[in-house]
């Protein structure tokens, strides 16, 4: 049952970043289902697998919302390190380059993206082992929270700073968004598990559910900037893309519930 339960919740995960994907790319690059279910099918292996190494008891409304944001996190980061630094794509139906790019201009030696990716695996993989080792070191409660809450946001703020910056640039607000985002639901996750890396990582998958959410759907008619200047060759898809947003809505609204629940359960965290 347990898998099941996992299961579950890596399939609402990946529906979930599939339909505000889908929803934002359509009208540029059509719809297909293989291409829809793909973060569906690769968050519903994610979660299975977080589930079983962490022996997460997923009878708890409490591990199916940590669950839920730390599959959302680690399926963003695979797909967004593919795009970056593995797959080889024609980069000129893109505004932003979603290839590697140094200052704007793509990194076309497959090496030299490689080795740079590399490079930034080793860093995230130390700040995650650095956010493990700080539970040993006698910090915590809220001052660890504090200290490493917005640390994932921090990963997503300069990520995003550097894909963007050089050709829409450096917007203030916009840099800071994240770590405060990733704070809040730190505090939140805080309460309800007692590893420092889950309820960092966890925060930062809901971050970009969060800010997705917002940036898609609250702003329909605004142009994504990777697409910014280009010509819709999908007209059609403007609005069939919105049969899609029940089941976001309810993927929402059941996330929410599991919050209610997780915190009217009796439940230990970090906080």
């Amino acid at each position: 049952m347990d898998v099941v339960i996992a299961l579950t919740v890596g399939l609402a995960a990946g529906a979930h970043t599939a339909t505000w994907g889908m929803f934002k790319d359509a009208p540029y690059e059509g719809f297909t289902w293989r291409k829809y279910s793909r973060s569906i099918v690769l968050s519903g292996i994610i979660s299975v697998v977080i589930a079983a190494v962490a022996d997460f008891d997923m009878s708890r409304a409490s591990s199916m919302v940590v669950l839920f944001g730390l599959t959302y996190a680690i399926e963003r980061a695979m797909t967004e390190f593919y795009k970056t630094f593995l797959r080889d794509e024609d980069q000129s139906k893109y505004f932003i380059p979603m290839q590697l790019a140094i200052r704007g201009r793509v990194v076309h030696r497959r090496w030299e993206r490689w080795l740079i990716g590399a490079g930034y695996a080793v860093v995230v993989a130390l700040i995650v082992l650095g956010i493990d080792a700080l539970q040993d070191t006698g910090v915590d409660g809220l001052p660890a929270v504090l200290v490493i809450g917005s640390l994932g946001g921090w990963i997503s703020a300069f990520g995003g700073a550097w894909k963007d910056a050089p050709l829409e640039g450096f917007q203030l607000l916009k840099f800071f968004r994240s770590p405060l985002v990733a704070l809040t639901y730190s505090l939140l996750l805080a309460a309800l598990t007692t590893s420092y890396v889950y309820f960092a990582m966890g925060a930062l998958g809901y971050t970009v559910a969060t800010l997705e959410t917002y940036k898609t759907f609250f702003k329909p008619n605004v142009p994504r900037g990777k697409f910014a200047g280009k010509d819709i060759r999908f007209p059609e898809m403007l609005t069939r893309r919105f049969r899609f947003v029940p089941l976001y809505i309810g993927i929402w609204a059941a996330v929410a519930i599991g919050f209610i629940v997780a915190f009217a359960q009796p439940h230990h965290g970090v906080i």
